[in-house]
């Protein structure tokens, strides 16, 4: 089966990690004062900060389901899941590492928040259980297919049973994968999600982009159930909840943010699908290439990761709106300019040491 190159995809990964860089940004330094849901700007930005994290994961499931199905392809899976769990597992050691502070261990201060799990980790756990949902559907594409829509599905639905869910007698690390009462900012449900429906998409994408007019396919498809999910997602679960007389499904409509929020991502992924030509440039397919550097630098910048030193120490809830704009235009540009340069310094690190190695090998 021939396969393609999605180039899309960067583009929305690029997109997304910016959106995330600025709503961070904006978000940590910003006067409080300015967040008024009367002001229409703030309306606005605050509605699609709130689709940057459903993008995000769902571009992740993305796009690690498509190249390990391309991996399947080529007779190359193993190394692919070997690939994906080394990956798993170092996103969860790096979402960790970020938030020890080391300074304050340092002095004597303990504390267990660097338990907390926010995007990295939640990311790390569901790329390995897609390689095992992967590995319980025997590799088998079309189950794949059905089993992650499924999935996503049934989180999405039973979010009112987890959504207060703290399992206390499981240990606080455990623990914080399924609440945020004790600080973490994502959770393994619901956002497994949207990872899983990134997934599904991926299965889809590779069963059927080889055929004629996919791509104005997709995309119709993509604006057509993104607009039904915003507009009529909720109005479907209280037919179903009248129909079988379940009130989870009228539970899920009255706070019905996953399904709406998926048809937000879905909006995005057909004008990024349908621009992909002209937004094909190498600066924003590098960008989207290195998402994780880029956002391992500005949790570093703003945060103060290790030392507890970051812009949020020095500016946190103190800049006017005019300041904050300008500081988080500079941001980004200081932010994917560092990634940029330790990238290419550590590609040169890596290939001197390869010299090194073959040269040992040949004498």
């Amino acid at each position: 089966m021939k396969t393609y190159r999605l180039y899309f995809i960067d583009i929305v990964r690029a997109f997304a990690i910016l959106m995330m860089l600025q709503g961070h940004f904006i978000d940590t330094l910003i006067d409080p004062i300015y967040k008024d849901s009367n002001f229409i700007a703030f309306r606005i930005w605050s509605y699609f900060r709130g689709i940057t994290a459903p993008t995000f994961f769902t571009i992740s499931g993305l796009i690690f389901t498509y190249l390990l199905l391309k991996a399947n392809e080529k007779k190359q899976e193993q190394t692919r899941i070997k690939k994906g769990l080394r990956r798993g597992f170092s996103l969860l050691g790096i979402g960790y590492l970020l938030r020890m502070p080391f300074l304050g261990w340092i002095n004597g201060y303990f504390s267990t928040y660097f338990l907390a799990i926010d995007v990295l980790q939640i990311i790390g756990l569901s790329l390995i259980l897609i390689i095992l949902v992967y590995i319980l559907c025997f590799k088998k594409t079309y189950l794949v297919l059905i089993t992650t829509l499924f999935i996503s599905l049934i989180i999405f639905i039973t979010e009112p049973w987890y959504r207060d869910l703290s399992i206390e007698w499981l240990p606080l690390f455990i623990n914080n994968f399924f609440s945020k009462i004790n600080g973490s900012v994502f959770t393994l449900l619901p956002w497994f999600g949207f990872v899983s429906f990134g997934a599904f998409i991926a299965t889809l994408f590779y069963l059927n982009q080889q055929k004629k007019i996919f791509k104005e396919v997709a995309i119709a498809t993509f604006i057509s159930l993104g607009i039904f999910l915003i507009l009529y997602s909720s109005s479907v679960l209280v037919f179903l909840s009248n129909l079988f007389k379940i009130e989870l499904f009228l539970a899920a409509a009255n706070y019905n943010y996953l399904f709406t929020r998926l048809g937000n991502v879905l909006l995005y992924f057909a004008l990024f699908y349908s621009l992909e030509k002209y937004l094909k440039h190498h600066l924003i397919l590098k960008i989207g290439q290195n998402t994780l550097s880029i956002y391992i630098i500005h949790f570093i910048i703003i945060y103060g990761s290790f030392t507890g030193i970051g812009l949020k120490h020095f500016f946190e809830k103190k800049l006017t709106p005019t300041t904050v704009i300008i500081g988080a235009v500079l941001f980004l540009f200081v932010v994917c300019l560092l990634s940029f340069l330790y990238n290419k310094k550590k590609v040169f690190i890596f290939n001197k040491i390869g010299d090194v190695l073959k040269n040992l090998r040949l004498k």
